[in-house]
């Protein structure tokens, strides 16, 4: 499977089409909208999300509630549009009305994409940069996740994220019966956070830097039950399923880091504490005695929970400006403030659900039968049972 996205921040929809999904898949727009609804979700989200209530169009790919093997289209439209018609409009420069281009942007934001992009493309007015730029673009990717979550939830795989830290304050509750009940609870936190103490201090920090005008990251996890054994690939680096997991984690905006089970603690403590046990009973077949892995040996799942962590940094526009260029003068200024979130993590929590959900999807799809959802089904289960009695 494949998908691309196109679409500026405030410009009038955003929209993917994605290729490859199985035929015979039951997918509805509430199946995706219910996500988008998730990722607008969030204690210190911006005035953006209080303007957009995110709805997708499914255009083609789909009838009756199925889908047909064909690409699907999909398109969610931007209310805010109304406001910069002109401004981010088609038309060539010289039919715009005088003043209508007061939001030209010359001034690179440390920490966006503005001067870069500016400078790789050519750009004297960094709007064209930032506009695609923008973490608005996640929308449909989130959008594409839900479809990936379908295949999975088709396959009794189940997926879930939760927050992990924010602003330095640390989940230190992490033991749930099932992830059901992990879902449950973090779905009701306004951070998304399992410890409900720790998310009060989190809720107080988000407040704070708000008050000081700054902005705060995070740390957030997402955890994978019912991944087969073997799925992905020893044999070559492209088809190491990890390492697809790590750069769709590291693609999303603002995050700078990943690992998988202990991850970085594995530098710390001799690899007798680190590598996961084999044990094998009757019911379960060959299972670890730990997880510290995160679900992967060789580029490849082991059967156990699929568990991967992203390291978001602050969001860097702020209403404590920092310093910076002006491209046309070269004087210094203060960066300029553009409408910002504090806190974006809770909501990056989901969009990092999504992409994980979509590389495991294609993954599967990949492996066990790319046409139709009846055969991955089929083969699932035929590598499941031989792995049992492997």
């Amino acid at each position: 499977m494949r998908y691309l996205t196109a679409g500026e921040s405030h410009g009038p929809q955003l929209t993917t089409i994605i290729e490859g999904v199985p035929a015979g898949l039951p997918l509805t727009a509430e199946d995706i909208n219910s996500e988008l609804a998730r990722r607008q979700k969030g204690h210190g989200r911006g005035r953006r999300m209080q303007i957009e209530t995110d709805q997708v169009q499914i255009l083609s790919g789909v009838r009756h509630g199925y889908t047909l093997g064909s690409p699907i289209t999909l398109v969610v439209e931007n209310k805010d549009w109304k406001h910069w018609t002109n401004i981010m409009g088609i038309e060539p420069l010289e039919d715009l009305k005088e003043g209508e281009m007061k939001r030209k942007v010359t001034r690179p934001r440390p920490g966006h994409a503005d001067l870069n992009g500016a400078i790789k493309y050519g750009h004297r007015d960094m709007r064209n940069v930032l506009e695609r730029s923008s973490a608005r673009e996640t929308t449909v990717r989130v959008a594409v996740g839900a479809v990936a979550k379908k295949i999975l939830q088709e396959l009794q795989i189940e997926t879930a994220c939760h927050v992990l830290e924010i602003g330095g304050v640390k989940s230190n509750k992490r033991s749930y019966s099932e992830l059901s009940e992990l879902k449950r609870k973090t779905e009701l936190s306004p951070v998304r956070c399992f410890d409900e103490e720790a998310e009060k201090r989190m809720i107080e920090a988000i407040d704070s830097a708000k008050e000081n005008g700054d902005s705060i990251g995070g740390i957030v996890e997402v955890i994978v039950e019912g991944v087969p054994t073997g799925v992905g690939s020893y044999v070559h680096y492209d088809r190491k399923l990890d390492a697809k997991i790590a750069g769709a984690i590291v693609s999303i905006n603002a995050f700078k880091g990943v690992e998988f089970g202990i991850g970085f603690k594995a530098a710390e403590i001799p690899g007798s504490l680190v590598h996961d046990e084999i044990i094998w009973d009757q019911e379960k077949g060959y299972t670890r005695q730990t997880n510290n892995l995160g679900g992967f040996e060789g580029g490849m799942t082991t059967g156990m929970p699929i568990v991967v962590k992203g390291v978001m940094k602050p969001i860097p526009t702020l209403y404590k400006p920092l310093n910076s260029v002006d491209i046309e003068t070269k004087e210094p200024f203060q960066a300029s403030i553009e409408r910002s979130d504090s806190c974006a993590v809770p909501a990056a929590s989901v969009v990092a659900e999504a992409v994980v959900s979509w590389e495991i999807a294609n993954a599967i799809v990949e492996q066990f039968g790319q046409d139709r959802m009846s055969l991955i089904k089929e083969n699932v289960q035929k590598m499941r049972d031989w792995a049992r009695d492997f």
